[in-house]
């Protein structure tokens, strides 16, 4: 077998940088707020929410239904969101595998550890005005940097769900490989 080609393979492959990553999450971010305002919309619509307090409760975990459906199908069906196969970027078992809808779910759920611990400190804190902002920024930077204690630089939550994030790019510039495309 080719040198070259045995890097492509997904077990093998670099794990994409730090400002790729983040690029990705600042796009997903986007995409995420048409998917949950439809979700939302659909939600009122159906069900005739007059104001925001009213099923504000069943309102918020239907868009957390709708968030983990997302992502499970999209970490379970290839490996990648929308924003992920933009910035070719594929999430996949220690492995090298495909990741099934278990393990996915357990990232998922994993992956709010960005903001929960931090949300949570200010609750307890009874933090007001910049405070609100400035606790969850530390713990999304705090969680950011546990991707310089692998020496892979995948973050926590990939480390605990047995997960990582390759760079799909590496495939795109794979000798012998041609696109159907051009």
């Amino acid at each position: 077998m080719d040198p070259s080609a045995t890097s492509a393979l997904p077990s093998q492959q670099q794990t994409p940088s730090l400002k790729r990553r983040f690029g990705s999450i600042m796009y997903e971010s986007m995409l995420l707020f048409g998917i949950l305002f439809i979700s939302g919309w659909i939600f009122s619509t159906l069900l005739q929410q007059r104001h925001a307090l009213y099923l504000r409760h069943a309102q918020q975990a239907w868009l957390f239904l709708v968030l983990t459906l997302y992502f499970v199908w999209c970490w379970s069906h290839g490996g990648q969101t929308l924003a992920m196969k933009t910035w070719r970027i594929q999430l996949v078992n220690r492995d090298g595998s495909a990741v099934k809808a278990g393990r996915a779910a357990i990232r998922f759920l994993l992956s709010w550890c960005w903001f929960l611990p931090g949300l949570a400190l200010a609750w307890a804190l009874g933090a007001h005005t910049w405070m609100l902002v400035w606790i969850p920024a530390a713990n999304f930077l705090l969680w950011a940097m546990t991707a310089y204690l692998d020496p892979q630089r995948q973050f926590l939550h990939d480390r605990i769900a047995g997960t990582k994030l390759v760079n799909m790019a590496d495939i795109a510039k794979r000798p012998g490989k041609h696109k159907w495309y051009h």
